[in-house]
């Protein structure tokens, strides 16, 4: 069976030193560990999700605009891949096991067809890396689990803003949703 690596929000605004958001040197030392990973799920013939935070600037309707700063407004800078990420991603885009989305909400499988897009390529293990820990990747894990995935996470393709809600979260991967943490 295929399986899928999920890199979730692995963007300047998530990453680079000056981005809106960012998680900073914890989040861009992911970098080679995120390629590596992309490199092998393709040469095994599985595939590489990219999950994007997309958001409107001055949207007075979307709740995460009373709780963060401006980030990952379309077609912004911001909403770049980050660095290594979005030289992997320039190389690889046309693979027809390379697929990129835009989200709206933390978890990668709200208002998106990230299950139907597995299901119907029969994934149902998923890999996940990326940014916030805590944040986007957690609300994609609990819905992969509450939709029967098995779950990965390695834990050196992984960080956060928040070192105590990356810790945590990583103990709720494993201790909740029965993840495999490497």
């Amino acid at each position: 069976m295929p399986k899928a690596l999920l890199i979730i929000d692995y963007t300047n605004d998530f990453v680079a030193t000056n981005g809106a958001l960012t998680c900073g040197q914890v989040a861009q030392d992911l970098a080679p560990t995120i390629i590596d990973l992309a490199d092998s799920f393709l040469a095994a013939g599985d595939y590489v999700i990219l999950p994007t935070d997309c958001h409107h600037l001055n949207d007075p309707y979307h709740p995460e605009n009373k709780l963060f700063p401006p980030h990952n407004i379309e077609g912004t800078w911001g909403q770049e891949f980050y660095g290594p990420l979005n030289d992997w991603y320039q190389a690889h885009q046309d693979s027809e096991n390379v697929y990129a989305f835009a989200k709206n909400r933390y978890s990668s499988f709200q208002n998106t067809n990230l299950d139907n897009y597995l299901r119907s390529r029969q994934i149902t293990d998923l890999t996940l890396s990326g940014v916030c820990t805590d944040i986007c990747v957690l609300h994609t894990a609990v819905s992969a689990y509450n939709l029967n995935y098995q779950l990965t996470i390695p834990k050196k393709a992984v960080a956060s803003f928040d070192a105590n809600g990356h810790d945590w979260a990583l103990n709720h991967f494993k201790t909740c949703l029965g993840a495999k943490l490497i």
